[in-house]
């Protein structure tokens, strides 16, 4: 019975890459979609993508983060990223009379050009678009970012819109109440942008996680002695080393999961656990549920 319905779940979350192809006379896409739910396609784009969320309700996956999402969401989806919303079971009932509406903005980093935001002035928004490399969930969005974003749609004016879509990306790298959705582990399995701090240790981590990794290996790596790499990384990362090495072993076990490429007990040795125990062990401490149990629940939320 198991396998039936990770059967039918992968068989929906199967990962496809998307083409946004934007207009001749404008730098970035402003979509608006009014229909009676979401496109159920597990994907991912070269582009990123900033989505209002107007109506409707269900699930968002966005990596390995599944919450639920609601009308007045915002967020920010880094490029390369998987994700989906999958709006409730009500919105696929038969003579269903729900409407699913958002405004979705795809954008290259470089859509104003090479070297923009490079400079002093752009340095927040250039922060901003390095942490949506792990999907960002505002909390409490300001109502004038969702009135300019609804203003963009309405645009016609090339000049006006890409006005008003800085003005969007300013409000927003200034928000401070937010959410990182995707996890570490399954950001770098997708080979993004590395950390910009200790990226030998980190390229160390990420390429050795599947084998045993020590305290002095990695400080090694950093040319520390162990104390005090332990000590430094935990102030740089707010989290031990092991704590750490657990959520990259977990968050690329998750991405296997997800793609159903093999059993849990193979992933679980795949990910750098000697045994099965220990990785049901840490995906509980991390996760706050059983392997079984995240495919369960990705099945239960999909249906």
């Amino acid at each position: 019975m198991m396998l039936i319905l990770r059967a039918r779940l992968f068989s929906l979350m199967k990962l496809k890459r998307l083409h946004r192809d934007k207009p001749e006379d404008s730098s970035f896409l402003v979509t608006h979609h009014i229909e009676a739910f979401f496109l159920k396609i597990w994907h991912y784009h070269p582009e990123l993508e900033l989505v209002l969320s107007l109506k409707s309700t269900g699930t968002r996956f966005v990596g390995d983060s599944i919450k639920k999402f609601e009308e007045g969401d915002v967020v920010l989806i880094g490029k390369n990223l998987p994700h989906m919303w999958l709006n409730d079971e009500a919105y696929f009932k038969k003579n269903s009379n729900l409407i699913a509406e958002d405004v979705v903005i795809h954008f290259n980093k470089e859509f104003l050009g090479a070297g923009f935001l490079d400079s002093k002035e752009m340095k927040h928004i250039a922060e901003l678009l390095q942490k949506s490399r792990y999907g960002i969930k505002f909390i409490n969005p300001p109502k004038k970012v969702i009135r300019a974003i609804n203003k963009i749609n309405l645009l016609n004016t090339g000049f006006e819109r890409t006005l008003k879509f800085i003005k969007v990306l300013n409000m927003l790298a200034n928000h401070i109440e937010f959410d990182l959705l995707a996890s570490e582990g399954f950001v770098n399995s997708f080979k993004q942008n590395k950390h910009e701090n200790l990226d030998k240790t980190y390229e160390y981590i990420f390429e050795n996680f599947a084998q045993p990794i020590s305290l002095n290996d990695v400080a090694g790596i950093a040319n520390m002695n162990p104390s005090a790499f332990s000590r430094f990384f935990k102030r740089v990362n707010r989290k031990t080393f092991s704590r750490y090495l657990n959520e990259v072993r977990i968050g690329y076990a998750c991405k296997k999961l997800i793609e159903n490429r093999s059993n849990i007990a193979s992933i679980g040795y795949e990910s750098g656990f000697n045994t099965i125990s220990n990785f049901n062990r840490q995906f509980r401490s991390i996760k706050n549920m059983s392997p079984s149990e995240f495919l369960i629940d990705q099945k239960t939320r999909i249906e």
